[in-house]
């Protein structure tokens, strides 16, 4: 089974150059809103189709990086520096002669694949006669595509060098997507040879019927008779579909359409003749969470394809192991970072911890840690009254509820990517050695713990209280029988904090430590 071991990108999308390793088996690709996640799942789906008309249809003013063309067309504008546009597969070590030879931009010597879409020579001087003019538009239309191994021979998608399928579950209920969807496993578990004998078989057996039971229909017909179409547009593969208990699966729900079509690409991946890679834009799109449970399971045990997951989704990527997830910048000059540095232990723990807020973690520039539920609420008014007019989202902060036993767990996490991290937490009677030694292999200048240094100031409640003493008796000294306010707001922590923040938002101070924390991951 050929592998993808890197996918290198130049001037696509909103890439202006990028190189992008792959692991053997799963990649989980996450990122925010247009950080490139869609865009890499393209790239490799047109390089291995090698399909023109699906570029033509999409169009290479949307292909070609716009910075690119913007700097064009304000700079020099000669034809020799028109931008080229260039996805090159590097495929595992082989000796293929078809595919192998180093006709790739690295030169070097290995079995690939490589589509590139550049100004046309022979249309040179067309283009010079447009860049020419005092108002110049980009000449899109005078660009060829070329698909090409790297032993410098063209091919085609009519023969597949490597087998993949694309589902992107954002268009999962279109007519169209389903079409393309049939027509990629159609085309993936048949042979060309095999294809051309049942559309030949598909296109006579339409001329039969309509010779047999047209005939009656059409005898008292002058002129224009009655007939089937058997032109490009009425053929088997588009013709085809596929059912489960013989209902089409475009009328299932978005939810079971989801799920039938991964699942159904999955199980083709363990055939002899099956899908080499699988690209998976968004799969937890319509599933309820058992379902994505489910699809999480069913993908984790497929072991025969190479996949590459885009996703949103903290169950998918932390239940199927942290350490192949690529994390893609919205920067356009940025790198990616991998998680494959990421401790065992700590890859182990998210994927057996209780659903967690994972990406909202490795997605943040700044992130607060605290300890339970009352930090959690009130820790939006406390950094809104001690952060000088500002809040967390001006000021891009998040705040993640862990646990105290989870510190660790994130902060393996925020060394290797660097995110600026406060760890907010009790010192449970003993600041140096739950607060300070505890945490001595993860400090650093971007990590930070914080916690009261008094031993009988032991947790957040207390701080509190005792900081806040007046709206805390007023909050909670009706309605009580034998426990103090203190020892009140001990035993109900989130709800003391929940009615503080409902009743005393604007009275509350935070204890030192936490403005302290505050004022630290301001700046």
């Amino acid at each position: 089974m050929p592998i993808i071991r890197s996918l290198v990108l130049h001037n696509f999308k909103r890439f202006y150059t990028r190189e992008l390793d792959l692991d053997d088996q799963l990649n989980v690709l996450v990122g925010d809103n247009e950080s490139g996640k869609s865009s890499i799942l393209l790239a490799l789906d047109l390089a291995l189709s090698a399909s023109r008309s699906r570029i033509e249809s999409i169009g290479l003013e949307a292909l070609l990086n716009r910075t690119v063309i913007k700097d064009f067309l304000s700079g020099e504008k000669k034809y020799a520096l028109l931008p080229t546009l260039l996805i090159e597969v590097y495929l595992s070590e082989g000796t293929n002669p078809d595919i192998n030879g180093k006709n790739n931009s690295k030169g070097v010597e290995c079995d690939g694949l490589r589509m590139e879409c550049k100004p046309a020579d022979d249309f040179s001087k067309e283009i010079a006669e447009i860049l020419a003019d005092d108002q110049p538009s980009f000449p899109f239309e005078y660009y060829e595509i070329s698909f090409s191994t790297f032993s410098g021979t063209a091919y085609s998608g009519f023969k597949k060098h490597v087998r993949h399928l694309l589902i992107d579950s954002s268009r999962i209920d279109t007519d169209y997507a389903t079409r393309e969807y049939t027509r990629s496993v159609y085309e993936v578990n048949s042979e060309p040879r095999n294809r051309n004998k049942l559309e030949y078989l598909y296109r006579r057996s339409k001329s039969s019927f309509g010779a047999e039971h047209l005939k009656e229909l059409n005898k008292n017909l002058e002129g224009c008779q009655f007939s089937l179409r058997t032109d490009t547009h009425s053929n088997l593969e588009n013709d085809l579909a596929i059912t489960e208990d013989n209902i089409a699966i475009e009328a299932k729900g978005k939810g079971r359409q989801c799920f039938i079509k991964t699942e159904f690409a999955l199980s083709k991946s363990t055939t002899k003749k099956g899908i080499d890679m699988l690209l998976l834009e968004e799969p937890e799109n319509h599933l309820s969470h058992s379902n994505m449970k489910r699809l999480v399971d069913r993908i984790a045990d497929s072991k025969q394809s190479q996949l590459i997951i885009a996703t949103h989704s903290s169950l998918i990527s932390s239940r199927l192991d942290l350490r192949k997830t690529i994390l893609l910048s919205t920067a356009p000059s940025a790198t990616h970072t991998s998680l494959k540095q990421l401790p065992e232990g700590t890859a182990r723990f998210f994927m057996k911890a209780p659903d967690n807020n994972i990406l909202e973690f490795v997605l943040s520039q700044k992130v607060i840690l605290v300890e339970g539920d009352a930090e959690f609420i009130l820790l939006d008014a406390l950094y809104r009254k001690h952060a000088g007019g500002s809040n967390m989202e001006r000021d891009r902060v998040h705040v993640i509820s862990v646990g105290g036993t989870s510190f660790k767990r994130y902060l393996d996490l925020a060394k290797v990517l660097t995110i600026k991290t406060a760890v907010i937490r009790d010192n449970d009677g003993d600041y140096q050695k739950n607060c300070v030694e505890n945490y001595a292999d993860y400090t650093a200048a971007r990590i930070r713990v914080f916690a009261d240094e008094n031993p009988k100031r032991g947790t957040f409640e207390i701080c509190l209280y005792q900081d806040n003493n007046a709206a805390c008796e007023k909050a909670f000294s009706e309605g009580r029988r034998s426990l103090s306010v203190q020892d009140y707001m001990l035993n109900n922590k989130a709800d003391a904090a929940f009615k503080l923040l409902e009743e005393h938002a604007a009275d509350l101070v935070a204890p030192p430590y936490i403005r302290e924390a505050i004022e630290w991951i301001r700046g």
